[in-house]
């Protein structure tokens, strides 16, 4: 039995790893990297940043693309790099990869939409995971599910934290329930400098009352920065548009209006200011009324909680692309698999 168990450890290293690319390279797409880095199971061999691009069959080198693109502003100014206009489409054009990471911003709140369109207008076959928050972008990507199905394109979304690990986690633990009364996600983000994720910020400001997307990607870094020392550095919010809600309702968990998303984030500590969970109350077939509640570890940051499961589920997607099923899953409806 020794033996047995040596030789499929032997042929599991011997898989040749899932290519990846990465398409954003701020704050989550440099996390990525990092991420990528460590992992036997995937190879992090493109990425495309707002001005360029780089790729390489043997891979790139998380510190080098990092240092370069905080240095000169652009992964193109690597060894490996291109600088370009067009640096999304180029990078689909160049890159032989199994699946890409979009850890891009969705400002406007039509950018991920027009971005999985050149996707499918360009003949590419693979996988896609995004990590995107608001229900009306989810929604978008809806109207195209027959279009990503017919281009042979298997796409997860909402695939990062919230949505994503919670919006699974309250689907699973539904199942103790005849009846789902409620579903409550709260979430705390420590950062200890928003500019270090200036995009994700302006989608969390864009919840905030009186703002809206258009307003949050308009305001400037000087603008910014004067909201978050009117609120020191807090940003409170309640009630969002959280894509949550149309996961789980397209689940069969329960109806959109019975799940509720807020939370606070610190753009100047990088300790949590509370705890992210997820609250699942429903009804047992008894008639008995209870509470789940999933508690992630205050030690986890942002990034490893949404990038830890985008490639948890981009590893389940290329599994179910290579069976032959494509079109637009979601996170409350696949399980990722854990990448070595």
């Amino acid at each position: 039995m020794k033996a047995q168990a040596t030789s499929r450890g032997q042929r599991a290293t011997m898989i040749e790893p899932i290519k990846v690319g990465v398409l954003g390279f701020g704050g989550l797409g440099q996390a990525a990297a990092r991420v990528l880095a460590q992992k036997q199971q995937m190879r992090w061999v493109a990425a495309a940043d707002h001005k360029g691009y780089a790729c390489a069959a043997a891979g790139l080198a998380p510190d080098r693309a990092i240092a370069t693109y905080q240095s000169q502003g652009s992964l193109g100014y690597l060894q490996e790099g291109t600088l370009s206009h067009s640096s999304i489409q180029d990078l689909i054009e160049q890159a032989r990869v199994d699946g890409f990471f979009l850890a891009l911003p969705n400002l406007p709140n039509t950018f991920m939409a027009s971005v999985v369109r050149q996707f499918i207008n360009s003949g590419w076959q693979g996988v896609l995971v995004d990590a995107m928050k608001r229900t009306s972008a989810v929604e978008q990507l809806l109207e195209m599910q027959a279009d990503l199905a017919a281009a042979k394109i298997t796409y997860l979304t909402g695939c990062g934290a919230t949505p994503g690990l919670l919006t699974a986690a309250a689907a699973l633990a539904a199942q103790s329930y005849a009846e789902i009364l409620r579903i409550e996600i709260t979430f705390g983000v420590g950062i200890a400098n928003w500019e270090a994720y200036r995009a994700t910020i302006r989608e969390d400001i864009a919840h905030l009352p009186g703002y809206d997307v258009e307003r949050a990607r308009a305001m400037t870094d000087a603008e910014v920065a004067a909201l978050l020392d009117q609120t020191n550095g807090l940003l409170a919010l309640e009630n969002m548009e959280h894509a949550d809600d149309v996961l789980l309702e397209l689940a069969g968990v329960c109806p959109r209006d019975r799940v509720t998303v807020g939370g606070v984030v610190d753009t100047r500590n990088p300790k949590k200011p509370l705890s992210t969970h997820v609250k699942v109350r429903g009804q047992t077939f008894e008639g008995k009324v209870s509470t789940h509640t999933f508690t992630l570890g205050d030690e986890t940051s942002m990034a490893a909680n949404v990038c830890g499961p985008a490639f948890g589920y981009l590893k389940a997607g290329v599994n179910l692309h290579r069976r032959g099923i494509y079109g637009l899953l979601s996170s409350a409806e696949v399980m990722p698999q854990f990448v070595q």
